[in-house]
């Protein structure tokens, strides 16, 4: 009798677990988001596209235009592509805390001012802008929360490492946000 007890709080207790997952996990496998973040606080427009593999991961891709040209923030991006791959650590449907790996390919502007006096004591200033186009690979951690209804909202930051470059490329970038967005 005791066996049987067992066996049915366990068939009973499997069953509520899977209750916890809302009937549009199964069928909704795709992702669109904007980083309201972004948008506001950098004027930079940076949308992205999720596809879920399964319960446990997925792979996207992100891409981020900016357009504030009187901001020194184009030093450190004006645009980028960004493919990738999530692993959820939860019990729900690819939702909960996360772990990222990306790859960036990035180009920004580097501005260089050279400063100096001839032999006379006149000073001169150089300056000189180059638009660089780098690729970087990094990590990322974060959370995604999601409603019945399908509407997202993702936390994440991340840190990444340019690969290559040359002595005036910047060493590390950063990837980051509160994104929006809608799961179909």
């Amino acid at each position: 009798m005791k066996k049987i007890i067992l066996i049915a709080f366990l068939f009973a207790t499997t069953f509520l677990v899977a209750q916890e997952n809302y009937p549009q996990d199964i069928n909704k496998k795709h992702e669109v988001k904007i980083n309201a973040l972004g948008l506001l606080a950098f004027e930079w427009v940076d949308v992205s596209y999720e596809q879920l593999i399964n319960e446990e991961s997925s792979f996207g891709i992100g891409i981020l235009a900016g357009f504030d040209k009187n901001s020194d923030l184009d030093e450190y991006r004006k645009f980028s592509i960004t493919p990738f791959y999530r692993r959820y650590f939860s019990n729900k449907f690819a939702r909960g805390f996360f772990i990222e790996g990306f790859g960036m390919l990035h180009s920004y502007d580097n501005n260089n001012y050279d400063y100096y006096f001839d032999d006379f004591g006149n000073y001169y200033e150089n300056y000189n802008s180059v638009t660089k186009t780098e690729f970087a690979l990094g990590f990322s951690i974060g959370g995604k929360f999601i409603s019945k209804s399908g509407f997202t909202t993702e936390i994440y930051l991340g840190l990444g490492r340019n690969l290559g470059g040359d002595d005036n490329s910047i060493e590390a970038v950063g990837r980051g946000g509160i994104s929006l967005g809608y799961r179909f």
